[in-house]
């Protein structure tokens, strides 16, 4: 059978009908690449995910992170290591993305090394936190980056400083991250006490991380933990069936 031609009026009709169908098909949160039959992570940024948090005690702190890396809804890394060292007894957490994360704690731990080389002797915690602070607030049109900074200092011991998202500075005694910490926000208000030990931090942070990592999808793996105190770095891995388990309704 012989075809009908189109008209250009009715073509610029299917075109217009097509593009509407496209945004409302995106507006449901598929990508472009899904619609045209290609996997959405092909396009997707590599992003840190996340659960992460920092909780002080008398005489250090104790951070912990999951480990799960993702490129939109494909796992890219089980395994990642998000307590990066910016110094000896100075670490930070990452959220956000992989690579303005990285990229901004190697900035500061080039800075901080340097500083430390100039004044003879190691530099302080919140010196550390600042210049997270300057980098996300000057650059906050174009990093995706939530960073927690927590280690020891001889002037001031154990301290955590949270930088959200817009280069805020804050200190704070507990501090939460990433998008796993919508789900805990209660349990670390019930939960926190000043004065805690180091292993009942460790203990805190454990079930803290266990619990947003079972409602996000975008955390998961294993639970990585460090204490740091005047003594150094303690370095924890928490994997499989020695993860925390809660009820799983």
């Amino acid at each position: 059978t012989e075809s009908t031609p189109i008209s250009s009026a009715e073509s610029v009709i299917i075109t217009f009908k097509m593009a509407a169908v496209l945004n409302s098909v995106k507006s449901f949160g598929m990508s472009e690449a899904v619609i045209n039959g290609g996997p959405d992570f092909m396009d997707a940024p590599v992003s840190t995910g996340t659960s992460i948090m920092a909780v002080e005690f008398n005489g250090g702190v104790v951070i912990g992170a999951d480990s799960r890396t993702t490129t939109g809804s494909y796992i890219a890394n089980r395994v990642t290591d998000k307590l990066t060292p910016v110094h000896d007894r100075i670490f930070c957490c990452r959220s956000g993305s992989a690579a303005d994360t990285q990229a901004i704690a190697d900035i500061v731990s080039y800075h901080t090394n340097f500083h430390s080389i100039e004044i003879g002797e190691p530099p302080l915690v919140r010196t550390a936190a600042n210049l997270f602070k300057d980098l996300c607030y000057r650059y906050r049109e174009d990093l995706t980056a939530g960073i927690i900074v927590a280690g020891w200092d001889k002037r001031k011991g154990g301290q955590v400083y949270s930088v959200p998202l817009g280069g805020m500075l804050v200190r704070q005694p507990v501090a939460i991250g990433g998008s796993g910490s919508t789900y805990v926000y209660g349990y670390v208000d019930s939960h926190f006490k000043e004065g805690m030990t180091k292993e009942e931090c460790f203990q805190f942070c454990a079930n803290t991380l266990a619990l947003a990592m079972f409602r996000d999808g975008s955390s998961g793996g294993v639970i990585r933990l460090a204490a740091i105190n005047e003594d150094g770095v303690e370095r924890k891995v928490i994997t499989g069936d020695s993860i925390p388990k809660f009820w799983e309704g």
